[in-house]
């Protein structure tokens, strides 16, 4: 540990929007960041923020290794491939089914590595700001032992209990952020059809009852139709999927969130999954209402 108490190494799978912005906290923090992801471009882009781009059997080297990969799959695999008798310990930040992460704990454990869960609820600027938080989940004595690597990263943590709360936390969290895009994309769309400026109309809400965060960061994109993504929407796709599947489970109907999977869905047939998730606004314009029969 250095004189911050962080990790002297710290290796990192999964070079996207949410990887690059931790590698670029924990680079600025003196942590030497060795990373792998399978598309070169942002290997590219880890070097250029200063950090070591890596083969991935070389990424364990380390004295803690984060994963950012994009699903609970990939985080499986990622598991099963790591050496045996290593004991870095892994945290994972990536949004993953919170049923199957009890399990992929396990794995770990037998392969010699301790699992913390710690999903990120921000943006990846959020993140690169120092402005996202983390839902840690896990061992309580080896989260705490970490606890210097979430307080460079963010502007807090906070332990929720077991693995799988974590991405419980998460995916609730996350229901209600999709939820409130969706309506401040929906209030930019009536009202540029009803004759107001949509710039004009964001103003004026912001100033409003209904303003909130989510409007503050979303819609001037949505007024812009600048859909440079700070976070994807097939990673809300993705997300809502896990919700929907949980809440059957449980034996709760979502009626809003099966709504917005349609909405995401025609969104995605349209191929702008890679587009910022603020762009479920152009699916929201797309939606017309039915022709009546006027007999």
């Amino acid at each position: 540990m250095n004189q911050k108490n962080l990790p002297e190494t710290i290796g990192l799978f999964g070079l996207g929007l949410i990887g690059c912005a931790l590698a670029g906290r924990l680079i600025a923090a003196g942590v030497t960041v060795r990373g792998f992801d399978p598309d070169p471009n942002c290997m590219a882009q880890l070097g250029a923020l200063g950090g070591h781009p890596m083969l991935a059997d070389q990424i364990w080297d380390a004295d803690c290794v984060i994963s950012a990969v994009f699903s609970t799959d990939q985080l499986a695999q990622l598991v099963d491939q790591s050496p045996v008798s290593n004991d870095a310990a892994i945290i994972s930040v990536s949004t993953c089914d919170p049923s199957l992460m009890p399990g992929i704990a396990e794995d770990a454990a037998r392969r010699g590595h301790d699992l913390i869960e710690a999903p990120i609820s921000g943006t990846s600027a959020d993140l690169a700001a120092g402005d996202a938080i983390f839902l840690v989940a896990g061992d309580r004595a080896i989260a705490d032992h970490l606890a210097p690597v979430f307080e460079v990263l963010s502007r807090a943590h906070f332990h929720v209990g077991k693995i799988g709360n974590g991405n419980r936390a998460k995916l609730a969290i996350n229901l209600v952020l999709g939820l409130s895009r969706a309506a401040v994309a929906e209030g930019v769309v009536f009202a540029k059809a009803v004759g107001l400026d949509p710039a004009d109309f964001l103003d004026l809400a912001l100033q409003s009852a209904a303003a909130s965060k989510v409007m503050a960061s979303k819609g001037p994109k949505m007024v812009a139709r600048d859909f440079s993504p700070l976070g994807r929407v097939n990673q809300s796709a993705k997300d809502f999927g896990l919700i929907y599947e949980q809440a059957q489970r449980a034996g709760q109907g979502l009626p809003m969130a099966q709504r917005y999977l349609e909405v995401v869905a025609d969104s995605l047939a349209q191929g702008e999954g890679d587009l910022d998730n603020s762009a479920v606004m152009l699916a929201i314009e797309r939606a017309t209402v039915p022709n009546e029969d006027s007999s």
